[in-house]
């Protein structure tokens, strides 16, 4: 007896069956002398001007001729006449075909059209009895044939994994999922705006180096075969953009990629983009100043309020953000403050105590202080709070404060328990600088993230740095926060996945 297919198998053979069909449409297309993938189409209209241009019709009455191209979305057929759905980026439109108006052969050639198919379309505005602001279709033609059915009929593309490594299926299923792609492209601009009317310039800086500097991360390695050396993909922006700053560029910034070998999570992927600035004669504080601007400007400018919501709680960014020490929090949260957990083994006792994990090798106090503060605080900072003046031990690169050289002139933003901005009034001692990457270099043996001596940022520092603030913000966090998403993924347009396995041993495209 043969066995009954699975569900998989029926799908499969489901979609074949759909896909030969079309192939069949494409085919007969071609044999009434049309391209099914059309040519340039002009158009002067979108479903979204339609509505604002038109939209003061009343019902039967007739507005202008427009041209217009999208994807059909949906088909309903009344005899002698059609209305589909046209969608395109902006919005849906309704297209009203009918055999008088558009010739019988063009009708009949409406049978080879399938949800998905990409159509160009002149027309006449108007407004059907019942109130639907519509295209009366004169000429129409096939711009791109759909060879495939769209995902889950246009109800949304469900499965997480494919709508991750099929973003092209998920983008033009799900209109949530474009407009969140289109939020984010307005808000980079609106961050781009709002530094630029402050005065500063925007620089690129290499992506690759002979050393892997300005953070505290494991990373990328590659090798350039013309020269024979080794390189590393960037984990920060910063050594370069301060080299900027020496040679008198008071102002820059940069939004790039960042690659840092690390692992997975809801707030991780291996490349992700960040916004590092510089300014001259500055220090941390005009740097909250200027996070705060640019907050307020993009909730302004973009969202058009300072409210947004997340998994059901209101974050107000409305500026001033409120302001505490590490120290103060630690005391608060965790019991101990920094100077006592600096006595002998106390910082490893309470991590222990806290169920932190810790390896049989040691464990450099900045990480221990480190994960002691996220055990015990981050969850606690759900509204916008700089968190101030971290340990030395933790900020190889920030100014040490005159009050107390063993804390530094340092914030870190914090919003719903999670590391939104980080900022210095950045180290321009050369004589500081040196010892502090030497320390860093000793503990290597105990921390594989140790930053790496460099040697011609220290020779930049001996022209002589200006007093300066610098800043870094995550992009893909902070659009995480102002879209209401609560994973990294949905807000990457294709993050890193691992590939597909398509039968025994093999892999296919696609990333995780």
């Amino acid at each position: 007896m043969a066995e009954e297919p699975t569900q998989a198998e029926g799908l499969e053979s489901g979609l074949a069956e759909q896909m030969a069909v079309r192939r069949e449409h494409l085919e007969s297309l071609a044999r009434t002398g049309q391209d099914p993938f059309g040519s340039r189409f002009d158009r002067n209209a979108t479903a979204a001007s339609i509505q604002a241009d038109f939209g003061h019709l009343p019902p039967d009455g007739e507005g202008g001729l427009v041209r217009v191209a999208g994807r059909i979305s949906s088909r309903r057929g009344h005899g002698k006449a059609t209305f589909m759905d046209l969608v395109d980026l902006s919005g849906r439109i309704q297209l009203y075909l009918k055999i008088d108006e558009v010739g019988e052969d063009s009708y009949r050639r409406l049978d080879l059209v399938d949800l998905g198919d990409l159509l160009t379309v002149t027309g006449t505005v108007f407004r059907t009895r019942r109130g639907e602001l519509s295209v009366r279709v004169r000429e129409w033609a096939v711009a791109a044939k759909a060879l495939r059915p769209p995902p889950e009929k246009w109800h949304g593309l469900r499965d997480v994994e494919v709508r991750y490594r099929q973003r092209y299926a998920d983008l033009l299923s799900n209109a949530e999922v474009r407009q969140t792609f289109v939020l984010r492209s307005r808000i980079l601009s609106a961050i781009r705006q709002y530094l630029d009317h402050q005065g500063f310039m925007e620089v690129e800086t290499p992506t690759m180096s002979a050393l892997a500097g300005g953070a505290a991360a494991r990373p990328f390695i590659t090798h350039h075969n013309a020269l024979d050396m080794k390189l590393y993909l960037r984990i920060a922006t910063e050594l370069y953009l301060k080299r900027c700053i020496v040679g008198g560029l008071e102002k820059v910034y940069e939004i790039g990629r960042i690659f840092r070998n690390e692992g997975i999570s809801t707030r991780h992927n291996p490349e992700f983009t960040m916004l590092e600035l510089y300014e001259a004669w500055s220090d941390y504080h005009g740097m909250m100043e200027i996070t705060e601007g640019i907050l307020d400007h993009v909730c302004t400018h973009v969202l058009g309020t300072h409210q947004v919501e997340v998994e059901g709680q209101t974050i107000d960014l409305k500026p001033p953000f409120a302001r505490r020490t590490m120290d103060e929090l630690l005391r608060q949260h965790a019991g101990v403050g920094l100077n006592e957990l600096r006595q002998g083994d106390r910082a490893r006792e309470l991590a222990r105590e806290l169920g932190i994990p810790l390896a049989d090798k040691a464990h450099s106090l900045a990480h221990l202080i480190d994960k002691i503060f996220e055990a015990t605080c981050e969850e606690h900072l759900v509204q916008p709070t700089f968190v101030l003046d971290y340990p030395i031990e933790l900020s190889p690169l920030a100014k040490r404060q005159a009050e107390d050289p063993s804390l530094t002139y340092r914030f870190e933003l914090f919003v719903r328990g999670s590391e939104l901005a980080n900022a210095f009034s950045e180290l321009n001692d050369p004589f500081d600088q040196r010892e502090r990457f030497e320390q860093q270099q000793a503990l290597k043996d105990v921390d594989e993230e140790a930053h790496p001596l460099d040697e011609d940022f220290l020779t930049a520092l001996e022209y002589g740095m200006p007093p300066t603030g610098g800043l870094g913000i995550g992009i893909d966090r902070l659009i995480m926060l102002l879209t209401g998403k609560t994973t990294i993924r949905d807000v990457l347009l294709f993050p890193l996945m691992r590939p597909r396995v398509e039968g025994p041993g093999a892999t296919g495209p696609g990333q995780i």
